[in-house]
């Protein structure tokens, strides 16, 4: 191809990924669910009629874009192409088939162009709520998790499936924000398809093959001179983490080939009785997610950069097998990452990050009125992040949502969908750990319901017991506190990656930190606390309200930093905090033993404490 040849098909290339970034855009422009138009807990990409991914948009994260990429054959092979029809939309939430659990909705649509397929489009998103137990991790098998949707049309010929329509507001409690998540994300795909379509029009093409060779090839050169370039040779990796109700074991060996590079994950605990389990189509999204942050972070992923790379498992805790429960798949799935890093970073020493807070710190809410009250019912998700672990020759980043790549929840926003009253969320200092280069901070949220109001929530969480490890002498940070659900006391659990509370007064939670790099004595304990607190704004007449740093990014970046308080009772003689729990969480104690595992239940009248780790 000449010169002027090559110029024409990159800047179509880029056409491209501006087709399927407004893709992406309408349904964060469009949704219901905060998780999804705040949060950016999505995915888009564009396919060949091979269902090879020509191009994904940059806003969405790794889990579901490249469980996406896999998700698409999978439809292909359900729906035969002599039943594929203009204005058609297929959808699931098969967690073996979509993106590992059953709140996330996958939904493909063909895209034709004088009657050929040209194309197909395919967005994910997670949805507040699909019925069952909850989102949480008391399922014993996927059929007590929440409706099942397989492989089917959500409209056929533009004509929406009124059916499955009606069958989704039975079985969901927010039915009005699930079915308008629906249609969002159909609407994702029409936007696609008909962008695609004014581009083809506009430069006269008839078919995307000429583009698709010149990404593929462009792509496939570029990973081969990469991998070329790393080191040779296997390299394994363990990690605890907290487990429901004991330690589980995470395990992998990475193999650097000439031409590939593979992850095996043998050695990895077995299946939980628990709604941790991991589908391998998300492990393994989360795995090449890492390998590509070091192999080629520069190259786009598509298709041909995504087949350099090969998972493999037994049947184990990242491998779960159908009807195994795996609401909370994230919890593992976002260690896997840190898991796979630990490998590399023996074959490429100090050049790779430290462990990090790694999995999200989830908060479902279900808020509903005082009995014999009025007021209002509502389902409210949240996404917290810990921090990053240490760089090479930087400081992690602070409540950073790394590796997923979610935006943090605005309180506005999420004050807004539900009646609950977030009075603090801070920084937490002296959380990143001592060395010459400290993890980021975690931070510090404190939730409470409204007058006239009580919430039951389910808190997802893990890095309580077992704290991220650093890279050079595998020192640790902080791990993730939660307090008691009783007004005035601070325990920390035996497990950490789900706890199920009834409370009606308030909670707080305090992600934890991500570990140090670098020896200790080079950044003292006192250096780095007096360096965490220049990040906050001083208090101004008993209220602080402050904003540092912007740390705000739509891939592997979140707001960071942000210290709100609101005036709350105080008692004299009592710090701020305990004089709002002691003041505020009256009512009959929650239990007295400690909230074992990942969920645990507790009922009481008045209150409910957590922390989480950075």
């Amino acid at each position: 191809m000449s010169d002027i040849g090559d110029i024409r098909m990159q800047v179509m290339w880029n056409r491209l990924i501006s087709v399927v970034e407004e893709q992406a855009l309408t349904l964060l422009r469009t949704a219901f669910s905060t998780s999804v138009r705040e949060s950016g807990d999505l995915s888009a990409g564009v396919f060949d009629p091979s269902g090879r991914m020509l191009a994904q948009a940059v806003t969405g994260t790794p889990g579901h874009v490249n469980t996406m990429a896999e998700a698409v054959l999978h439809f292909m092979s359900e729906i035969p192409r002599g039943e594929m029809f203009a204005g058609d939309t297929y959808v699931t939430n098969d967690p073996w088939k979509g993106t590992g659990h059953l709140h996330d909705i996958t939904m493909v649509s063909p895209s034709f162009l004088d009657g050929e397929l040209v194309a197909f489009f395919a967005c994910t998103a997670h949805v507040v709520d699909v019925g069952g137990r909850g989102f949480g991790a008391d399922g014993k098998s996927v059929y007590e998790e929440g409706i099942q949707i397989p492989i089917m049309k959500f409209a056929e010929k533009g004509k929406v499936n009124m059916d499955l329509v009606r069958l989704l507001r039975a079985n969901v409690r927010e039915p009005n924000q699930v079915v308008g998540d629906f249609y969002s994300l159909a609407a994702c795909n029409e936007v696609g398809h008909r962008r695609l379509v004014d581009m083809m029009t506009e430069i006269g093409l008839s078919s995307l093959d000429d583009l698709g060779e010149f990404i593929f090839s462009r792509t496939r050169d570029a990973m081969k001179a990469r991998i070329a370039a790393m080191p040779k040779g296997s390299w394994s990796n363990e990690l605890t983490t907290d487990g429901y109700d004991k330690p589980v074991r995470l395990a992998a060996t990475v193999s650097v080939r000439d031409d590939h590079v593979e992850v095996d994950f043998t050695g990895s605990d077995p299946m939980s009785r628990h709604g941790i389990n991991c589908p391998i189509i998300y492990s393994k999204a989360y795995a090449c997610y890492a390998l590509k942050c070091v192999v080629a972070p520069d190259i786009p992923n598509n298709a041909a950069s995504l087949a350099f790379f090969t998972v493999t498992s037994p049947v184990n805790i990242l491998n779960a097998v159908r009807p195994a429960p795996v609401a909370l798949r994230h919890i593992f799935g976002h260690m896997v990452p840190d898991l796979v890093l630990g490998a590399l970073a023996k074959a490429l020493p100090g050049k790779i990050l430290a462990e990090g807070a790694g999995a999200l710190w989830n908060i479902h809410i279900s808020v509903k009125p005082v009995s014999g009250g009025a007021g209002r019912t509502a389902e409210v998700l949240m996404f917290n992040s810990g921090g990053m672990g240490a760089r090479p020759g930087l400081d992690g980043l602070s409540a950073t949502a790394f590796p997923s790549g979610v935006h943090t929840m605005p309180i506005e926003a999420t004050e807004h969908t539900g009646p609950i009253v977030i009075w603090r969320k801070e920084l937490r200092p002296g959380s990143g750990g001592d060395g010459e280069f400290r993890g980021g901070l975690g931070q510090v949220i404190e939730i409470a319901p409204m007058d006239g109001h009580e919430f039951d929530f389910s808190a997802m969480f893990d890095r309580v017991n077992h704290a991220p490890r650093g890279r050079s002498r595998r020192s640790a940070s902080t791990t993730a506190r939660r307090c008691a659900p009783r007004a005035g006391s601070t325990f920390r659990p035996d497990g950490g990656s789900s706890s199920n509370c009834r409370a009606a007064a308030a909670m707080a939670i305090r992600p934890g930190a991500a570990p140090r790099r670098g020896p200790r004595t080079v950044r003292e304990a006192t250096s780095r606390r007096t360096t965490d607190e220049l990040h906050f704004l001083a208090p101004v007449g008993g209220q602080a309200v402050g904003l540092h740093g912007g740390v705000h990014g739509r891939q592997g970046a979140a707001r960071q930093g942000y210290r709100r308080h609101r005036p709350r009772p105080r008692r004299a003689g009592l710090p701020d905090a305990a004089a709002y729990h002691r003041g505020r969480l009256s009512g009959r104690q929650i239990g007295t033993d400690p909230l074992h595992g990942l969920s645990r239940h507790a009922r009481g009248a008045r209150g409910c404490g957590l922390e989480v780790p950075a």
